[in-house]
């Protein structure tokens, strides 16, 4: 077994602890990915508070960038060599799968969540040689090396970004892009409103801006977040703290609405918001994540006008193909996704999320040292 470093999610620990682990080598399903960069993401956040059913201990990170140093036997999809994002999980053999939409794969929760291999065993031990859960999103990229599943890997076209720019398309950068071009299928000329001006709403921002949208609404209570959303497209912009949204939104609209809107905070009345702000026919897309037990409360009565609401998932589409999609705008610079990012090593990881909390931080991006 090798050594590596990760930063470790244990049981009734606030915070992250940076520990040196033994690694086991790849099995004929595996791949061994060095891990370079790791974006640190809200989901993974909950997973550490014990919010999600992910058990503990467990080397969260599901935004990760590296480079694979070996694969298994029965792996012939990657080499040694190939530059990676890591996404998530997915069965590969399911309707929804095979339809090019694996993020609504039947296997999503215990593939991504779940943290350990299909026969309930994992890759890591600690100093004192218990198990630590990994495999989480297949990957566990907040570890300088670990075992990741084929499926949850997207070789990376030639590009000249670096490794922590390229780890958060990985999941929130995707969201954001995708929700706008996939989900919503927002049209030239159109309205939007995008409620969040995190990463993944900013990432909405610039997708709404590619898509042609003739304005772009963003409501956040942090100006420094309002202002980047500016820089990358947004035409209003509204202080989420001391304003009402909707009541903006319709002023701004001529009392019509919008024709599309984006919600990226998990805050239950924001969703609420997020549906009122429509116009007839307009449509919402929910990529936040709540509360577990939240309720979505929306006026039955306005969904008659045509208003839809949908969930949306990492993309709506297999990170495989909207990752290139990505990077060729980024390339003609039409979707500077670097203006996100801030770094950290992984051992500041603690000081990273503090920066995420308190908005300092848009997309944190964890950097490995030496394994």
């Amino acid at each position: 077994m090798d050594a590596v470093t990760a930063a470790v999610s244990r049981l009734d620990e606030e915070h992250f602890r940076v520990e040196k682990l033994r690694l086991e080598g790849p099995r004929a399903d595996e791949v061994l990915v060095r891990f370079t960069a790791a974006g640190l993401c809200h989901t993974d956040l909950e997973v550490a508070a014990g919010n999600l059913p992910t058990p503990l201990p467990v080397v969260a990170g599901h935004e990760g960038a590296g480079v694979v140093q070996e694969v298994g036997s029965a792996v012939i999809d990657f080499r040694p060599g190939d530059r990676v994002i890591a996404s998530f999980s997915f069965c590969g053999t399911c309707r929804n799968c095979l339809r090019g939409l694996p993020a609504y794969c039947p296997q999503h929760f215990p593939l991504n969540f779940g943290a350990q291999r299909a026969d309930g065993s994992v890759g890591l031990r600690d100093a004192a040689g218990e198990p630590v859960r990994d495999h989480f999103f297949g990957q566990s990229s907040f570890a300088s090396r670990s075992l990741c599943r084929p499926s949850s890997l997207v070789r990376v076209p030639e590009t000249q970004l670096p490794d922590h720019v390229l780890a958060p398309l990985g999941c929130g950068v995707i969201t954001g892009a995708g929700a706008v071009w996939n989900s919503l299928r927002v049209t030239p000329g159109s309205t939007v409103a995008i409620f969040g001006a995190g990463s993944v709403g900013l990432s909405a921002v610039m997708a709404a801006a590619v898509a042609g949208a003739a304005r772009i609404i963003v409501s956040d209570p942090l100006p420094s977040r309002l202002d980047l959303a500016a820089r990358l497209g947004a035409t209003d912009l509204l202080d989420g703290k001391a304003t009402s949204a909707v009541a903006a939104i319709r002023e701004l609209t001529g009392a019509v609405g919008v024709d599309f809107s984006v919600e990226s905070t998990g805050i239950p009345h924001v969703m609420s918001d997020a549906v009122a702000a429509l116009a007839p026919l307009g449509s919402a897309a929910i990529l936040g994540v709540p509360p577990p037990g939240a309720d979505l409360s929306i006026n039955a009565f306005a969904l008659l006008e045509g208003r839809t609401v949908t969930g949306s998932i990492v993309g709506h589409q297999a990170p495989a193909v909207l990752v290139p999609r990505i990077l060729g705008l980024n390339l003609r610079g039409r979707f500077p996704v670097e203006l996100l990012v801030r770094t950290y090593p992984l051992d500041e990881i603690n000081t990273a999320v503090e920066d995420v909390r308190s908005g300092a931080a848009v997309k944190a991006v964890l950097i490995h040292g030496p394994a």
